[in-house]
């Protein structure tokens, strides 16, 4: 009676799944979580007056916590706490899918989870970004309408964020990305079931080849008829085909490629997906047997043709296209690292804006609705699987899981997305410490392991090239040695780019990481621009990072990188001058939670971002958008609220004009033009409060003009919404930004009121 007690405490799901063939559920609503106090699954029994409270997934424990450089994670992993966190749910599920299958998927959960159905450990994974899948038809009941109270399912997960540090970066706990109740006929596409690629492109037809493996769990092999339709973004019909057929043990997965089925349609006049048009297809598989279908599948991909050249660089439809990327973490800035696909979808506008056309998912796999933004609006995706291979980077980071999951993972991740056609690249590890060792005293790991993870990816899909993210770019790197790969990445080190070919002949480049470039969105020194600096200076040599104004800000003149790295000019620069340079992935598009290079405690958020952590575009920004977009450009900064004495550097970028002309209080500064391979043109004048101006010209007419006033004190508040109108669902965001003005309307650059 006591257990029965118990379950009538429960707040009760009914899940009204209907008999259909198939169902996929949104499974995120009506949770309940317990951080910390609960160590056990036999303790973990719903009280709402036990600490237990209700929400709805995705769920980010740690960003509710306070920041401290005390907690385990320390300033580099987001100085937010971790521990461990229980969640429950309670669901019914109606007598008519007893006789079908029902699977468990979690997107993401950060980490070491372990899921409990109706008191049956149904299994764990270390990984935390790893998306996973769990049968939990063995353990379910059903409700017959008899006894309710006794036909519950007990859905419990265990998250252990404990052991830390686990990361470089902010990592967030929890359930921290969608989860999905699926069921299905006992005869059905297996999960991550279809593999569909293009081998034949052009713009007169195109070859669709689809790969479907099967699953088969009633007690008799299964004649089944696979048939197949491709339908066009409009929802035409463009090709269908349907298999002879093939029968299906009892029991048994066909997942061996050589006895998958495996099917071929021609599409005439295919739209080819591109960066600037992102078409997209539509494959629907249904299982037929005995003239019932029996299951449908459906897969979005898109039709196009790729190539890196060893000379050229990357080619996309037959056009050589020059990839301008960013690598980026997980996190969501104040949202932490709890999946929301508008805020997601905002992040890749901003980016689409400023000229970037990829995106590298640094240094993990990325939650699927990333994909399939990327899908629908056009980025060049490399899909990230490590950080870390055996050797450890942090004390209690995955090189402890990798002996007994690194194959699962890698396999599970190749088989989620490899059917998106934003996927151009995989990498599978990012400065992995394998990289060094002596090969002649039999250090040869990173050449062992490169070709294993290889081999891996290959097995699965031999569509896109693998490479891996290579701080160490010399000769005497293992996994460049191991020979593995032909395409080569290089994490910085810009001063080679140049001479790669001479390096490494045969090899095609790719620069899975440049720049490193710190900045603080509207900070400057009045120092010269044009003096780089590889860090703030620090104090007496020695101790904290700290800037010439003496606080935790970086100035804003992009004149300032990690030792490591390169400022976004020099990048650019050097990006241009290679033609055989596939593209780089700029570290980072966004500042992102944790590493707070180049500082400490109390800094806790990077300094890197193109773009800040609110979604507000640092200058630097303007500078892509002036050399990589159509976009007329012209942007001046910094702000003109200065001491009367100080002398400014004022830059402006600009394009489609031939020169810029600047007015201090409308008295001309002079026309300055960008000569050699110059990306900006810089004045530098004595303050004096008023109107900065400048005027760009093409052959005598003006483009455009830009103006900067100086700000009085604060006097009021302008809100405005990046939308108009947001769907009503519970998870739509509007993002208001709060600007301060003076009485004249004028913006307040140096405002620190409290709102």
């Amino acid at each position: 009676m006591r257990k029965i007690t118990q379950l009538l405490l429960f707040c009760i799901l009914f899940m009204q799944l209907n008999a259909q063939n198939k169902t996929r559920t949104d499974f995120n609503k009506d949770w309940h979580f317990k951080l910390d106090s609960v160590r056990s699954y036999t303790e973990a029994v719903y009280n709402p007056h036990d600490g237990w409270r209700d929400l709805t997934l995705a769920h980010d424990w740690s960003i509710e916590g306070t920041f401290s450089k005390d907690n385990p994670a320390r300033p580099d992993g987001g100085a937010l706490p971790g521990g461990i966190g229980w969640y429950q749910k309670v669901f019914r599920l109606p007598v008519a899918n007893k006789d079908k299958q029902t699977f468990i998927e979690f997107d993401g959960v950060y980490r070491n989870s372990e899921v409990w159905l109706n008191g049956h450990r149904v299994g764990m994974r270390p990984n935390g970004y790893i998306s996973f899948q769990y049968d939990l038809t063995p353990y379910l009941v059903f409700d017959d309408g008899k006894y309710p109270n006794l036909k519950l399912n007990i859905l419990t997960v265990k998250v252990d964020n404990s052991k830390q540090p686990n990361s470089r970066w902010y990592s967030g706990s929890g359930i921290y990305r969608n989860v999905w109740l699926t069921t299905v006929d006992k005869v059905h596409v297996d999960h991550y079931g279809t593999f569909i690629s293009t081998p034949q492109v052009s713009e007169k037809t195109a070859t669709v080849r689809i790969i479907t493996s099967l699953q088969n769990s009633y007690a008799t092999d299964q004649n089944v008829t696979i048939q197949t339709t491709v339908y066009d973004a409009t929802g035409k019909q463009v090709g269908k085909t349907s298999s002879n057929k093939t029968i299906v043990s009892a029991d048994k997965v066909i997942n061996n490629p050589a006895v998958s089925v495996t099917q071929s349609i021609t599409v005439e006049k295919p739209l080819l997906w591109s960066i600037e048009k992102p078409s997209l297809y539509k494959a629907v598989t249904q299982l037929i047997v005995n003239g019932k279908t029996k299951d449908e599948y459906e897969t979005n991909f898109g039709i196009r043709s790729f190539a890196f050249d060893i000379d050229k660089g990357f080619f996309l439809n037959g056009k050589m296209v020059k990839i301008v990327g960013v690598c980026d973490h997980h996190d969501l800035g104040a949202l932490g690292a709890a999946i929301n696909t508008r805020a997601l979808q905002r992040q890749l506008e901003i980016l689409k804006a400023m000229g970037c056309n990829g995106i590298r998912t640094s240094h993990n796999p990325p939650a699927p609705e990333l994909l399939d933004l990327c899908d629908k609006m056009g980025f060049i995706v490399m899909d990230e699987a490590f950080d870390m291979w055996a050797r450890q980077k942090t004390r209690f980071d995955y090189h402890l899981d990798w002996k007994e999951w690194h194959q699962r993972d890698l396999e599970d991740q190749i088989l989620r997305d490899r059917n998106h056609p934003s996927v151009f690249i995989w990498s599978v590890g990012n400065e992995i410490p394998e990289q060094g060792g002596d090969a002649a005293r039999g250090d040869t790991s990173g050449r062992v392991i490169a070709r294993e993870l290889v081999n891996i990816v290959k097995a699965l899909d031999t569509t896109r090239p693998i490479t891996t993210a290579n701080n160490n770019t010399g000769l005497n790197n293992n996994i460049i040695l191991s020979g593995a790969f032909d395409l080569v990445g290089y994490n910085y080190n810009h001063n080679s780019w140049e001479k790669f070919r001479e390096r490494r002949s045969g090899k095609k480049l790719i620069i899975t990481e440049s720049t490193s470039a710190l900045e603080t969105r509207g900070s400057f020194d009045n120092m010269n621009s044009d003096t780089i600096r590889r860090w703030p200076k620090r104090v007496n040599g020695n101790g904290p990072f700290i800037n010439p104004a003496g606080d935790y800000t970086v100035s804003a003149y992009d004149n300032v990188s990690a030792p490591w790295g390169s400022t976004h000019e020099e990048s650019i620069k050097a990006l241009k001058k290679s033609d055989h340079v596939s593209g780089m992935y700029i570290w980072t598009g966004f500042d992102y939670l944790g590493e707070p290079t180049p500082y400490t405690w109390p800094a806790r958020s990077s300094y890197f971002g193109i773009i800040d952590l609110a979604g507000f575009p640092k200058d630097v920004y303007y500078l892509y958008q002036s050399e990589f977009t159509d976009k007329p450009v012209l942007h001046i900064y910094p702000h003109w609220n200065w001491k009367q004495g100080d002398t400014v550097d004022v830059v402006c970028y600009y394009n489609k004009a031939d020169e810029v002309e600047l007015f201090l209080n409308n008295r001309s500064l002079g026309v300055k033009r960008k000569t050699g391979d110059d990306l900006h043109i810089k004045w530098r004048i004595p303050f004096e409060a008023g109107t900065v101006k400048a005027v760009s010209r093409k052959n005598g007419k003006t483009v455009l003009t830009k103006e900067i006033k100086t700000a009085g004190e604060p006097a009021g508040i302008i809100l405005q919404a990046d939308r108009n109108s947001i769907h009503a669902d519970g998870k739509d965001l509007s993002f208001i930004t709060a600007t301060i003005v003076d009485k004249n309307g004028v913006k307040v650059p140096n405002a620190n009121n409290l709102l």
